[in-house]
């Protein structure tokens, strides 16, 4: 059996870290071991309990995501980020693309996709919501062809098989879920996404997989 989860979960709307509470441990696998108000008490939590995943809400007061997620990445960095966003904050995930996230989840997304982000980001993958990376891309408008192509031309130099786990790690696979699909072992898949992250010039899986959406190479699920 698999080790079980843990997770601090960070909103200031009680009935909404109810509802997350709620899905998380709807299953085996996930503990829920503190839960947060603000960024700041999200980070001293966090300090105390040192969970797998933090899930952290973008807007909150004395703190907001954004600045936990940054304090989080020096403080526990053994602490994966996966922020919990709406569609009207599209223009805060550049942002915290750079803060260290490993992860972007819609709130009002499929509780099987919030259960999935948080064991996929517990397991070292990132968690990149489809349907938050369609919306993000299409916000994009009239310059998505152009980046599109700049992204296409960024990855020219990947080999052929670094293209085909980068597409995995678009999908939010783990190394070990992308090792079983590719029947290779889990520290080559490491090797290729350190070597990809190099070569992209990109700091965190997230980033790669934003690129990996944007070249078109997540394969369609």
């Amino acid at each position: 059996m698999s080790r079980t989860v843990t997770v601090l979960l960070a909103d200031d709307e009680t009935l909404l870290r109810a509802g997350v509470r709620a899905v998380l441990t709807s299953g085996p696998g996930i503990e829920v071991v503190a839960e947060a108000a603000d960024g700041r008490e999200a980070v001293d939590l966090a300090l105390r309990h040192r969970p797998d995943v933090c899930l952290l809400d973008i807007r909150m007061p004395r703190l907001d995501g954004l600045g936990a997620a940054a304090e989080l990445a020096r403080v526990v960095p053994g602490t994966a980020v996966v922020m919990l966003t709406t569609f009207s904050e599209d223009a805060y995930i550049a942002d915290a693309l750079g803060s260290g996230a490993a992860g972007f989840l819609l709130k009002s997304g499929d509780p099987r996709e919030l259960i999935a982000g948080v064991r996929a980001v517990a397991e070292g993958g990132a968690c990149l919501s489809p349907t938050v990376a369609r919306h993000v891309l299409a916000q994009l408008g009239d310059g998505r062809l152009t980046r599109g192509a700049a992204a296409r031309a960024r990855i020219a130099g990947l080999t052929g098989r670094e293209r085909e786990v980068l597409g995995l790690v678009g999908a939010g696979l783990s190394n070990a879920e992308i090792a079983r699909r590719l029947s290779l072992v889990e520290g080559t898949v490491k090797g290729y996404v350190s070597a990809i992250l190099a070569g992209l010039g990109v700091r965190n899986r997230v980033q790669a997989a934003i690129l990996a959406h944007e070249a078109g190479l997540v394969p369609a699920s």
